[in-house]
């Protein structure tokens, strides 16, 4: 099994592996000249972040400057809006539906380091994936952490931390993030 394998699969893995290595520089490249397109030429910038996130939906704005770990392990559905200095750290699967909007300054991670000293010190560590659901809006500076889940129809708070899964259809708070109330159709 590779170390990409290991990784998909949530198992101990090494992200100095050599194929892990490489893949991450070519990210670094295409991010850096995504990062310096005019940003008013929206086609070119179209273009480029097709070509750097696993797959997108029709209507996909990406804001600069903007960074991620591979680019490739990212999905998002149509109409996706993620605004200024997002990171998503996609070591792991980052599964985000349709009609999504991210404020600035938000964190999607899926990385986690070992707990173990040693295996740590070794630079070993685990992903956990991360799905969100369709309409949901994450508003400033909110950091989604390894293994959360986003229901639809959900709205983080300004400056959360999420750390367990967030039902659908739900508005969330605080440090760490709690479901303050359900919201309704009307």
């Amino acid at each position: 099994m590779t170390e990409k394998e290991k990784s998909y699969a949530e198992l101990l893995y090494q992200p100095g592996d050599p194929e892990l290595v490489a893949d991450r520089d070519v990210t670094v490249k295409k991010l850096y000249e995504y990062n310096h397109i005019n940003p008013l030429d929206r086609n070119a910038r179209q273009a480029a972040i097709r070509g750097l996130l696993g797959k997108t939906g029709d209507n996909c704005v990406v804001e600069q400057p903007f960074f991620c770990t591979y680019g490739y392990n990212i999905t998002v559905g149509d109409h996706f809006f993620l605004n200024v200095n997002c990171k998503l750290m996609d070591s792991g699967k980052i599964t985000i539906g349709n009609n999504v909007f991210i404020a600035p300054n938000v964190c999607i991670i899926t990385e986690e380091h070992a707990m173990d000293v040693k295996q740590r010190l070794e630079g070993l560590e685990y992903t956990h994936p991360v799905n969100i659901g369709d309409n949901v809006w994450i508003c400033t500076g909110s950091l989604i952490l390894p293994g959360v889940t986003i229901g639809a129809n959900s709205v983080i708070g300004a400056g959360s931390v999420v750390t367990k899964d967030i039902p659908p259809n739900s508005l969330a708070v605080g440090n760490p993030c709690k479901v303050i109330r359900q919201i309704s159709q009307d």
